[in-house]
């Protein structure tokens, strides 16, 4: 029985010590907490993870691009800031790629559908890669993604998707007040111009001369007359019915092709605008396709707008195969709209009203020779580029 007393003694003795050194040492049990708390969600981390195998997607994307150089990132340059800078950080800091990912975009085989030029918005981007399907994915990155960028929707694709190679057509849409229509003779009031009918048939008229296949070697910067790749598809191209905004009235034209060249649509817009207001004859149009040379003027970027973009050949092989659906968008259209209009058209008035982008272009019409040569198109650039400088200056 003594033996039992003096045992019992020594274990509470035992425990009296412990519990005395674990209150004298309150830090170090801090700190041993911290650890088992991130040893613990480093292994939750890991378990996501594992749960969470890679997997091939595509990405709805909305954003409007103004502040942006554009769509695609450049690995290493932080001088001009893209969407995809935004878009890969936010897909790091979710947990969807590792981090060595965002540094080496081909480690999860990313690709843009289209590469948006700078100041451009798109309602209907899309992008593929391989991402960890993560537990509540968009609303993840979203909370990374500042509001002028969203996630709007996601589809499992097959593993050899390339959202650009795979796309079968484009279509934009260019918001212009319709001011610009207006013949260079007119007195015209910004707010107080309204389209007539007879100019809306006229300008429906010359966009419809573009559908087609032509050579559109003088809408780009890039290609040379026998350059084949100059050759582009038209499929549809018409100015819709004027709408006001903020007293000021404006239209949208829309343009579906196969795939565009850089500035080619902002070219083929503007070389209609000069037609309308009085500036150039309609046979400039066909001019435009041969070898000649012809100057052409590029309206101004902000009022481009990426709206859709289109996977007609995919869909007929793989959007009914059950396993994969249909790359449409039906039930994300309301958001889509939504998005519309709280970032993108609200953006293109307001940066037309402060910046008067559309008036200062339009100054600069008058020095355009639509006859000149190679070498008066030339002179005639550089003094665009002073012309528009100086409109600026003045506002």
């Amino acid at each position: 029985m003594a033996e039992g007393l003096r045992a019992e003694l020594a274990s509470q003795t035992k425990r009296l010590s412990s519990s005395c050194e674990a209150v004298g040492r309150p830090e170090e049990n801090g700190h041993q907490n911290k650890r088992l708390k991130r040893d613990a969600d480093e292994e939750d981390a890991e378990d996501q993870n594992k749960k969470s195998p890679k997997r091939k997607i595509v990405l709805l994307m909305a954003y409007s691009g103004k502040g942006y150089h554009g769509m695609q990132r450049n690995v290493g340059s932080s001088q001009f800031k893209t969407i995809e800078d935004d878009l890969v950080s936010a897909l790091v800091q979710s947990g969807c790629i590792p981090e060595n990912h965002g540094e080496d975009m081909k480690k999860m085989s990313f690709q843009r559908c289209a590469r948006t030029d700078k100041g451009v918005s798109a309602a209907g981007q899309i992008v593929s890669l391989k991402v960890r399907l993560i537990d509540d994915i968009l609303e993840k990155i979203n909370n990374h993604l500042p509001s002028h960028i969203r996630i709007l929707g996601l589809k499992r694709v097959t593993g050899g998707f390339n959202s650009k190679n795979k796309c079968d057509a484009r279509t934009y849409s260019y918001m212009l007040p319709t001011f610009a229509f207006a013949h260079k003779d007119q007195d015209v009031q910004e707010d107080v111009y309204r389209l007539d009918r007879e100019t809306l048939e006229k300008v429906n008229k010359l966009l419809g001369c573009y559908k087609g296949t032509h050579n559109f070697h003088n809408f780009t910067s890039q290609k040379g007359p026998r350059d084949p790749s100059a050759k582009r598809y038209i499929m549809e191209m018409s100015c819709g019915e004027p709408f006001l905004r903020d007293k000021v009235e404006f239209a949208v034209i829309r343009v579906k092709g196969q795939s565009f060249m850089m500035h080619q649509i902002r070219k083929m817009i503007g070389l209609v605008i000069a037609i309308v207001r009085g500036y150039a004859a309609e046979s400039i149009i066909q001019r435009s396709w041969g070898e000649e040379k012809v100057d052409v003027p590029k309206a101004p970027g902000l009022g481009l707008v990426l709206e859709r973009v289109h996977f007609e050949k995919y869909n007929r092989r793989f959007g009914n195969d059950g396993l994969h659906e249909p790359l449409e968008w039906t039930e994300e259209e309301e958001k889509i709209a939504v998005f519309k209009e709280q970032y993108i058209y609200p953006t293109i008035i307001n940066t037309e009203r402060e910046e008067k982008s559309m008036v200062n272009w339009l100054n600069t019409l008058s020095i355009h020779d639509f006859n000149s040569s190679a070498v008066g198109i030339q002179a005639n650039d550089k003094n665009s580029k002073v012309m528009i400088a100086a409109s600026i200056l003045s506002c």
